[in-house]
């Protein structure tokens, strides 16, 4: 089967998904992590791919960039394609002061200024499938990898034209703002699929503070490796 958006043939994801927004990184992902990858989808240049990571199948496929976009994809994925989870591996702004840059965020809800999730008739509040929240705060701690969970923004809204909304939820205890979360958890909940977001968090909003290219990357690696472990440590739990 394919859809308007994904010409993968049947089968050809794994039950995991990890979902970067650009589709270079998912091909980075692809490259540098499993064996035996190959791609699987390439419509539009959205790339997918399916390999193995330590013996274990999974996928790796790309969003776009914003909810609409990304919600194309989740819901082809998981609806046509029988996938089962998806774990979001992004990078994301500071809000709070006290964050570190390079600080690995997962997301344990979203709050967001986008109607999609009520148009979608989504179930509010928009948050993660507890069950993706304890493996990945699991498999974080046995590799020693510092977590900070908590809530996210999810904005359609990149140049904002103020620092209203910034200063609004920085004040709220909103950790990080990124353009994805709340249209995963929101699709997922509907289709009835596990989700999970995680970030690194790469701009300071609040300091000015900025990775470089080269330490994005590096930085980046990290969390995608996380990612890739909850990933196969959800399939093996279930």
């Amino acid at each position: 089967m394919t859809t308007p958006h994904i010409n993968a043939e049947d089968g050809a994801f794994a039950a995991t998904v990890l979902m970067p927004g650009d589709p270079l990184r998912a091909k980075h992902i692809a490259d540098t992590f499993l064996e035996d990858a190959e791609e699987v989808t390439n419509v539009r240049a959205m790339l997918g791919f399916t390999g193995k990571f330590e013996g274990q199948r999974v996928s790796v496929m790309a969003s776009g960039m914003g909810m609409p976009s990304a919600a194309i994809y989740i819901t082809e994925l998981v609806r046509y394609y029988g996938v089962e989870r998806i774990i979001r591996v992004g990078t994301a702004g500071v809000y709070q002061p006290d964050l570190q840059l390079r600080q690995i965020v997962v997301a344990t809800n979203a709050v967001t200024n986008s109607n999609m999730p009520e148009l979608i008739g989504a179930p509010s509040p928009i948050v993660a499938t507890p069950r993706m929240l304890d493996v990945v705060t699991e498999v974080a701690a046995s590799n020693s990898v510092s977590l900070e969970l908590g809530t996210v923004f999810t904005s359609d809204i990149f140049y904002e034209p103020n620092d209203a909304a910034r200063d609004r939820h920085t004040a709220d205890g909103v950790l990080a703002v990124e353009m994805e979360t709340a249209a995963l958890y929101s699709v997922c909940a509907i289709e009835g699929a596990e989700a999970l977001s995680m970030f690194t968090l790469t701009d300071h909003l609040v300091t000015g503070e900025h990775l470089s290219s080269e330490e994005r990357q590096l930085t980046v690696d990290e969390m995608l490796e996380l990612g890739l472990r909850t990933a196969i440590a959800a399939d093996r739990a279930v």
